[in-house]
C-alpha cells in the first residue's frame, strides 16, 4: 500500500513557476515509479512526467518538455514537479501517481495503482 499526498498548487500568472510536491509513504517506495498526471475540465487525465525511483530515470511528455522537471528526494520520500514558463493551457488538477516499476513507466491512467488527491494549478493570462 502506498499513500500519496500532493501540495504546492495555486494560482500563477503566465510565464511564472510553481513546484509541486508529492510525499509518498508506505512500503518499498524504491520499487515504484512515481508520476504526475493532470486533468483539465472536460478533458481526459493525461500523463505529464515520471521518475523510476530506483535509478532515477525520468520521462517527460512532449507538451511540457523543456519547461517541467521531475525529481526526487530519497531522504524525504518526496517527488517534485518543477514547472516553469507556465501557460494557461497548463491549468488543471495535477495528480501524483504510483505503480510498481519493473523498470517501466506507464502513461495511461488505467495502469496506475495509487493516486493522490490532486492539487489545483491555475495559470492566468
Amino acid at each position: 500500500q502506498v499513500q500519496l499526498v500532493e501540495s504546492g498548487g495555486g494560482l500563477v500568472q503566465a510565464g511564472g513557476s510553481l513546484r509541486l510536491s508529492c510525499a509518498a509513504s508506505g512500503r518499498a517506495i524504491s520499487r515504484y515509479t512515481l508520476s504526475w498526471f493532470r486533468q483539465a475540465p472536460g478533458k481526459e487525465r493525461e500523463f505529464v512526467s515520471s521518475i523510476i525511483w530506483s535509478g532515477g530515470s525520468t520521462y517527460v511528455a512532449d507538451s511540457v518538455q523543456g519547461r517541467f522537471t521531475i525529481s526526487r528526494d530519497d531522504a524525504k520520500n518526496t517527488v517534485y514537479l518543477q514547472m516553469n514558463s507556465l501557460k494557461p493551457e497548463d491549468t488543471a488538477v495535477y495528480y501524483c501517481a504510483a505503480h510498481l516499476s519493473g523498470g517501466y513507466y506507464y502513461t495511461t491512467s488505467e495502469d496506475i495503482q495509487y493516486w493522490g488527491q490532486g492539487t489545483q494549478v491555475t495559470v492566468s493570462t
